[in-house]
């Protein structure tokens, strides 16, 4: 690729997210006379890929590895045939700077990778139906693990007409999200979109949630047109059927680029132990004045967190919610590394050992 066509590469996929770090790591490729372009859709081992020459139709034969987290996903950049025949191929993909990584299941080890190149993170999450503080926590530790930034968007906030119910609202999410901003939309009366638009239009985002959470309706307003199919949500439950089935990229008008996901029945970590710090950051740092730098915060003495339990300053469903989450993520890495498999069995036996311990102390103690 000359000078002049890497210029023209530059300004045409600007608008997609293309920079100067892109471009650096694309030249070895440039300099083989491959295109550059963002993967925006995936599609049973094809995918639509933007490039300065317009949208592309390219086979994914050569960017589809053994490993599950390797395959090419939406936000993906890539290599691409200059020119050829119908569909073209994809020929490598650039190193990731964020990858949103969910477990396909909690009983099973495999990764699937959601979206990649990721700024922002929008944890889509309706009011129409009653909060899942836990379901929120569950999706910000995965926003954080990926390297995005998150941000909790309550979706229809015309059903919560009341400003005082509204902002109980938003301070309860805020306690379950600390360091993130939650906003409450209403994408029927275009309320806040004016503020996420502004938050969104430095980067990539993607868009994430349970079927029903407005996400389609959320990701129309923001584009300015009917792009994403809506249907009708079940007044049964709240819930909507899956409008969006791909993972698709798209242009907003106000700068960036939004990738819309189908809705997610079940949200599984995959080794997102750092996100799930990231969102108990209050606990973290309790446990940092805990007596025991191992402590499990269960029944040791001295256990800053216990003791913030009690005097009421720390929601003991914060706490549970923490456990379930660290248990799960130690699972999932567990089934994938030997050595933290040793690591925990080593840990059970340890509690084990003290368990036993206080029992004869209890039990010297009755005698």
């Amino acid at each position: 690729m000359t000078s002049t066509s890497s210029t023209s590469a530059h300004s045409a996929l600007t608008f997609y997210g293309w920079d100067d770090d892109w471009a650096d790591a694309f030249a070895p490729y440039a300099a083989e006379g491959l295109l550059p372009g963002r993967v925006v859709r995936v599609d049973r081992g094809q995918c639509d890929v933007v490039t300065a020459d317009g949208l592309v139709r390219t086979d994914t034969a050569f960017v589809t590895p053994n490993d599950p987290l390797r395959v090419v996903c939406t936000g993906d950049w890539v290599a691409v045939d200059p020119e050829g025949g119908t569909p073209r191929y994809a020929r490598t993909c650039l190193p990731r700077r964020t990858a949103f990584v969910r477990s396909t299941s909690s009983k099973r080890s495999e990764g699937q990778i959601l979206a990649a190149n990721v700024d922002h993170a929008i944890v889509a999450v309706s009011l129409a139906a009653e909060l899942d503080l836990a379901r929120i926590e569950r999706f910000l530790a995965l926003a954080w693990e990926s390297g995005a930034q998150p941000l909790v968007v309550l979706t229809k906030a015309d059903l919560v007409p009341d400003p005082v119910t509204l902002a109980y609202l938003v301070q309860d999410v805020e306690t379950a999200a600390p360091g993130v901003p939650v906003l409450s939309v209403s994408a029927e009366q275009g309320e806040g979109l004016d503020v996420l638009a502004a938050v969104v239009s430095g980067g990539t985002a993607v868009l994430l949630g349970q079927s029903g959470a407005g996400k389609s309706t959320l990701a129309n307003a923001l584009l300015g047109e009917d792009v994403m199919g809506v249907q009708a949500i079940r007044d049964v439950d709240g819930k909507g059927r899956h409008t969006t089935t791909t993972r698709n990229l798209l242009a907003l008008p106000g700068g960036g680029v939004l990738i819309d996901t189908p809705g997610l029945r079940g949200v599984g970590l995959w080794d997102a132990g750092t996100g799930v710090d990231q969102v108990f950051a209050e606990i973290a740092g309790l446990a940092e004045e805990c007596r025991f730098h191992d402590c499990a915060h269960e029944s040791e003495p001295g256990c800053a967190v216990l003791a913030a339990i009690d005097s009421g300053a720390l929601p003991e469903r914060r706490l549970e919610s923490y456990r379930k989450l660290m248990r799960e993520n130690q699972r999932i890495v567990a089934k994938t590394d030997a050595r933290m498999r040793a690591e925990i069995r080593k840990e059970w036996k340890r509690r084990g050992a003290i368990g036993k311990a206080a029992m004869e102390a209890k039990r010297g103690g009755l005698r």
